[in-house]
């Protein structure tokens, strides 16, 4: 079956559209036993306070941002009807909800986003985001997503990096041309550099030219599209090739696992951002967390339980 999405390109000269894809296809196994293979932490309430999962949230906090469109998901097929459902609790039909046979990483996921995209709007911008991510200023980080805009219109591929407050070795670092810092938000991308061992971390979080690489990106979906063709062919063939024999199923978009299983197993780090010219890092200062251990879960909620007794919240 030939994929086909009806086009919503709009009037000529209509303002670019921007569209948020979610990767949600973590199984969620470093929140065990609250977090299981069936029910990952993305779909889960981290915080007393808040009834909305992290799923729900990672849209939520876009709200207000311009010509800001209905996301296009990407999540296990094992858990499209937790999908689904959230998605309806918050009032959002989904662009697409795309099922991934099996596991690929995120250059194929952003490829397969990058064609649908293609097909739904003439002109749209990718903003990349992982559906386990915690933002404690959303009002800011919708302030530096906009900041963004120029860059990836001018066929920049963005993103976007965390100040070190201590010696991570559980992050990615981007190291940056110039300094990061509030007079200079934005800088071209040095390298890559995965995860650190802790001397290298030490050394990484007192040099203001590092930041953790956060894995958001934004982009325009033409640019990134040429970017793989020319990087990573393979995968663009196959990425392809299971759209076009993917079927419909209700809501969602089942791809053909014979064709995706044969695309490679890359990070969109590796498979373009490291080897692109194209890149430009901007500085997130927004109270980023990727809740991937019960360590930061407690962080967060001491953060929390502080800010609450200062507002004079707590009785």
């Amino acid at each position: 079956m030939l994929f086909t999405l009806k086009e919503k390109s709009g009037e000529p000269g209509s303002k670019t559209k921007l569209l948020p894809v979610i990767l949600s296809g973590g199984s969620g196994t470093r929140l065990w036993p609250l977090s299981r293979e069936c029910y990952p932490k993305q779909y889960l309430k981290v915080e007393d306070y808040n009834k909305f999962s992290l799923l729900q949230e990672t849209y939520l906090r876009l709200l207000g941002l311009e010509n800001l469109e209905n996301p296009i998901i990407i999540c296990n097929e094992e858990h499209r009807f937790i999908v689904a459902e959230q998605m309806r609790e918050i009032n959002i039909k989904p662009n697409s909800i795309v099922l991934e046979p099996i596991g690929r990483n995120t250059a194929p996921a952003i490829a397969l986003a990058a064609f649908i995209a293609s097909k739904l709007y003439s002109k749209s911008l990718l903003l990349i985001l992982s559906a386990d991510h915690q933002v404690k200023n959303p009002e800011k980080f919708r302030e530096i997503i906009k900041n963004g805009y120029k860059f990836a219109e001018n066929g920049r591929l963005v993103t976007f990096g965390i100040t070190p407050n201590k010696p991570e070795t559980g992050y990615g670092y981007i190291k940056s041309d110039k300094e990061l810092s509030q007079q200079n938000l934005s800088s071209g991308i040095n390298k890559f550099i995965e995860k650190p061992n802790k001397y290298n971390a030490e050394k990484f979080v007192n040099d203001k030219r590092y930041s953790w690489n956060s894995g958001i990106f934004l982009f325009n979906s033409k640019t990134i599209l040429n970017e793989l063709n020319k990087y990573q062919p393979e995968l663009i063939k196959y990425c392809k090739e299971s759209l076009n024999c993917s079927k419909n199923d209700l809501d969602f978009t089942r791809l053909d696992r014979s064709s995706f299983e044969k695309s490679p197993n890359i990070s969109i780090d590796v498979a373009i951002m490291e080897k692109t010219d194209l890149g430009t890092v901007l500085s997130l200062d927004v109270g980023w967390s990727d809740i991937g251990s019960w360590k930061a879960v407690w962080e967060i909620s001491k953060k929390i339980s502080m800010e609450i007794i200062k507002k004079g919240m707590y009785i």
